[in-house]
């Protein structure tokens, strides 16, 4: 097919995603969340994995834990009544039996499953106490005219609320129809795609979302179809040149250069109880000497989990402050902002500079207050959430912008907070912390932007968490192993299974648990975290954890970033054998923050794959995050179930820094080639993969 015009092919992909049949101010609303405005954009909302629906099996060679496509006629449909309200229904083949239940239903469904309808359904096999079961199973009913099997693999889409699996595939496919009228523009210049041997945009739009059904699925698991290639070079792409753009503009900028004249770092570090680790010191060298500097500096500072990076961000705002000026540090929840911000009103009360806190729940008079201290210049240290680059807030001279996490946020959220401190012609400095190792070259292709310091040692004294893995079989051992913990006046953290990339079937599954939980341990006091509680149940949930006053808290991995429980010493993880080791670890860095001894149980279902077998292996030998870094690379292959595609440091959709690792000098390369040959392809090319293109697009 021949490249549309530009004016025709600009047309169709500014054509709005209201303009498709059936999606109105609701649904695109919900659609908006997933990043789709545009028809073209649902093209771009890519499958995080494939489920093979092609084939039925037989209800009788069922084993737990397999994932299957199952069709029979409906025996019994009831609502029981067994801790909460549930409907099950009993479905046969001929070969066996099979019991679905569904939590939450209408009476339209109970209907719609009446004796002798038959149907079709796909889901996970669990045991359960009737026998083999699927619990909130995707189904339809069957007719002779609909009986067909599928012609393709079934992807699985990135949820949000209101928007279900099929209704998503449905939009899609409507998209794809559209891609067959007019093609979505190539912004990728053919010379550069030339040495690669890639499909085109269009064929590798088309497989992605569609696979045939001949195809290996592990490959697809893998990321390493070429279709997938072809995505995950065109999404690095734009990252890495938009990032060099950035950096090039920002080498024309001037920055506020922080001597502090008030010796306030000095005073900081000669006030703390404890000394720095070798590495502290030299990382606050570098830092320091790019916060002297004329030009704003963005520096990278990447730690392992509890390597001590507060205290170089604090060491760093106090120079600010020191300085005259004002830092802010942003965290990606509150109730790490508010960790934050204790750990710095601690620190900074002996030296007499007060800390400002700024997030969206603060009562109106004590936020307007801080509001008014903060444009005043009254206070030179902040600490907040997001809601530090909203409407009203004003700095009087902001020189320093740390973020934690940033990964959390986004390229964009730090941008606009760095516009908040745009004043007479300046930009402020910037420094970046993670907790996510990632190897040293990946991190210069991820961030081009950034210079990169680590923190590669950890402070004397903490005691490493012992990890130990345990089948699901002596689920009850662990459980008794609660009961002793709490008794001994412990906390303890229960990680939820990840059972599918929806934040309701998470959330389902953290509540079922909690349920089980609470009926087992009748002594213990309870309490339950997961991604669909509104924040301000979540962080209360959190802090009543921090304060005691709840032994056992249930979670799911939304607590992967979250608040210091030093009398937290054990994490059951579930299903630990599907997690990425970079999750396992910052998971198990929840605990073993205080002084006392720590174990990490990884509770995992038999059989385990090699690579399953071998990253539970690495996991349970070593606590050093730069070795999981590294043996994480190392691991990456076909087979493996690559889930959520977020590398930790980047917000990636299709491509992966450490499976995608050889792309890399490609993608350097391809860059210098399009800032000089094609500039004006750069900002679309962003917009597509990142967001608003507009200041990625700007040169000088």
């Amino acid at each position: 097919m021949s490249e549309p015009s530009p004016n025709r092919s600009a047309r169709a992909e500014q054509r709005p995603v209201t303009a498709m049949r059936g999606v109105g101010a609701m649904l695109a609303e919900r659609l908006q969340r997933l990043g789709v405005t545009q028809v073209q954009d649902l093209l771009f909302v890519l499958p995080l994995r494939y489920e093979d629906r092609t084939r039925i099996v037989p209800m009788g060679s069922l084993q737990p834990g397999l994932r299957a496509a199952v069709e029979g006629e409906v025996q019994l449909t009831e609502v029981v009544f067994r801790r909460r309200r549930q409907m099950l229904c009993r479905i046969s083949d001929g070969s066996g039996f099979l019991t679905l239940r569904f939590f939450h239903f209408t009476s339209a469904q109970q209907s719609g499953l009446a004796r002798g309808t038959r149907i079709r359904c796909f889901g996970e096999i669990r045991r359960g106490p009737l026998g083999l079961e699927m619990v909130h199973p995707e189904y339809r009913r069957v007719s002779e005219a609909t009986s067909g099997l599928e012609e393709t693999l079934t992807p699985i889409y990135p949820g949000t609320e209101g928007v279900a699996q099929g209704r998503m595939r449905a939009l899609v496919n409507e998209a794809l129809r559209e891609l067959d009228r007019a093609a979505v523009r190539d912004w990728v210049p053919p010379q550069v795609l030339a040495p690669l041997g890639l499909p085109s945009l269009k064929e590798a739009l088309t497989y992605v979302h569609n696979p045939p059904r001949e195809a290996r699925i592990e490959e697809l698991a893998a990321g390493r179809h070429p279709a997938q290639r072809r995505l995950a070079f065109e999404e690095l792409l734009a990252h890495h040149v938009s990032l060099r753009l950035m950096k090039r503009a920002a080498r024309t900028e001037p920055s506020w250069p922080l001597e502090d004249p008030e010796h306030l770092s000095r005073r900081f570090i000669e006030s703390l109880p404890f000394p720095l680790t070798g590495a502290q010191a030299r990382v606050l060298k570098e830092v320091e000497t790019d916060l002297m500097g004329h030009e704003p500096t963005v520096r990278l500072l990447q730690g392992d989990v509890g390597c001590g990076k507060t205290v170089i961000a604090a060491a760093a705002a106090a120079r600010a402050a020191g300085s005259g000026f004002q830092a802010v540090l942003m965290a990606p929840t509150e109730l790490l902002a508010e960790q934050h911000w204790r750990n710095f009103c601690q620190w900074f009360h002996p030296l007499h500079v007060p800390v400002a806190l700024v997030s969206g729940s603060q009562p109106a008079r004590v936020r307007r207050s801080a509001l008014q201290a903060i444009a005043s210049g009254e206070v030179r240290i902040v600490v907040g959430t997001h809601a530090l680059f909203q409407e009203g807030m004003d700095f009087a001279q902001l020189a320093l912008v740390i973020v934690d996490e940033q990964h959390r946020f986004g390229v964009q959220q730090r941008l606009r907070l760095q516009e908040k401190g745009r004043k007479h012609g300046r930009f402020p400095h910037q420094l970046i912390m993670t907790a996510t190792p990632i190897p040293r070259t990946l991190a210069m292709t991820a961030y081009a932007d950034l210079d990169i310091s680590v923190i590669d040692e950890l402070p004397p004294g903490r005691t490493p968490v012992k990890t130990v893995v345990v089948p699901e079989q002596r689920r009850e051992e662990v459980v008794a192993r609660i009961l002793q913990a709490c008794r001994e006046g412990r906390q303890v953290y229960w990680v939820c299974p990840l059972i599918e990339e929806s934040d309701e079937l998470r959330s389902q599954a953290a509540e079922e648990t909690a349920a089980v939980l609470a009926e087992a341990l009748p002594d213990v006091r309870i309490g339950l975290v997961h991604g669909r509680m509104p924040p301000a149940k979540k962080d209360q949930a959190m802090l009543a954890f921090k304060a005691g006053k709840i032994q056992l808290l249930v979670a799911t991995t939304v607590i992967e970033v979250g608040v210091d429980v030093p009398n937290a010493t054990l994490m059951v993880i579930e299903n630990a054998e599907r997690m990425g080791l970079a999750q396992l670890h910052q998971l198990r860095g929840r605990v073993g923050r205080g002084a006392d001894a720590s174990t990490c149980v990884l509770l995992y279902r038999a059989p385990l794959s090699e690579l399953a077998r071998e990253r539970l292996r690495v996991i349970r030998e070593t606590n050093d995050g730069f070795v999981i870094a590294r043996r994480d690379l190392e691991l990456r292959g076909p087979g493996e179930l690559l889930g959520t595609r977020q590398t930790g440091l980047a917000q990636l959709r299709v491509a992966d820094l450490m499976r995608d690792a050889d792309l890399l000098p490609r993608v350097q390369q391809a860059a210098e080639l399009m800032l000089e040959t094609c500039p004006d392809n750069i900002a679309p090319l962003a917009a597509r993969w990142i967001g608003s293109g507009e200041r990625y697009g700007r040169v000088g």
